[in-house]
């Protein structure tokens, strides 16, 4: 069993699309409470999958959980809406900075209040929490989301989670098309979140060399199975994490067979 400090506990899942597409089969990890985890993998690994299975998204793409269980604060995902979940602290930011176009960038912001019934002052208040942590949002609070640039759009997106008071974060590829420096400046913002305010944060991460570099501790899958696992520091050190997972060359005594390990 989990400790007293684990807000979410993925436990051998096994997932399913159709009943017939398999997706996952063997992903576990736990996340405690102030921690930031980072899901590493490459495009198709099954980070997304993971992902919708925590925030109890499959059901709506026609996707099971056939074995396993994944508790966030001890209770069981499958058996409450992602909605319920939203307003239990479990928020997730999906994949390709998905902003309400026609709104403006304040508007999209707001609608993250409202979803948890805050009041107005809450959600004012709310609004210059976020501001402060993305300045340029404020710069462009009056302008349409649709016309901001895709920096501007997964800050929105991110800022629009803050607003509903998350105590996990779920993020999906934040980094994605993306220039170097926004990148840097969003995950210095996710890591301030996280160590200043105790922001519980989950990052599923192509980009395996910046989500190492904040991350206390990553779960790298492979094919749908959680192959290695441990603290970010440790798995940066490692020949053969670099070379599978961060693009760099090994030398030729740290060509790994399997990486299933746990370090």
């Amino acid at each position: 069993m989990p400790g007293n400090d684990v807000i979410l506990a993925v436990d051998n899942i096994h997932a399913t699309y159709n009943h017939a597409i398999t997706a996952l089969h063997g992903v576990s990890f736990e996340i405690r409470q102030g921690e930031m985890l980072a899901l590493l993998g490459a495009n198709g690994a099954g980070k997304t999958t993971t992902l919708k299975a925590v925030s109890n998204l499959l059901p709506a793409e026609r996707g099971q959980i056939t074995a396993g269980s994944i508790r966030f604060d001890g209770e069981d995902v499958s058996r409450r809406k992602p909605g319920d979940l939203v307003r239990a602290g479990l928020v997730q930011v999906l994949e390709g900075r998905h902003c309400f176009k026609s709104l403006s960038v304040e508007e999209n912001l707001v609608s993250g209040g409202i979803g948890r019934s805050g009041s107005r002052a809450e959600i004012n208040r709310d609004l210059e929490r976020v501001y402060a942590h993305f300045p340029r949002l404020r710069e462009k609070r009056r302008t349409l989301s649709g016309l901001t640039s895709g920096g501007e759009q997964q800050m929105t997106a991110i800022g629009r989670a803050l607003m509903s008071r998350p105590r996990l974060l779920v993020l999906d590829e934040p980094s994605m098309g993306l220039a170097p420096l926004i990148v840097q400046d969003i995950f210095q913002t996710l890591r301030k979140l996280n160590r200043e305010a105790g922001l519980s944060i989950l990052v599923a991460e192509q980009n395996s060399a910046v989500a190492l570099g904040y991350a206390d501790h990553a779960t790298v899958l492979e094919n749908g199975v959680s192959v290695l696992s441990g603290a970010a520091a440790s798995l940066r050190q490692r020949e053969d994490v670099r070379a599978f997972y961060l693009g760099q060359q090994p030398s030729p005594a740290a060509q790994p067979t399997h990486l299933h390990a746990v370090v």
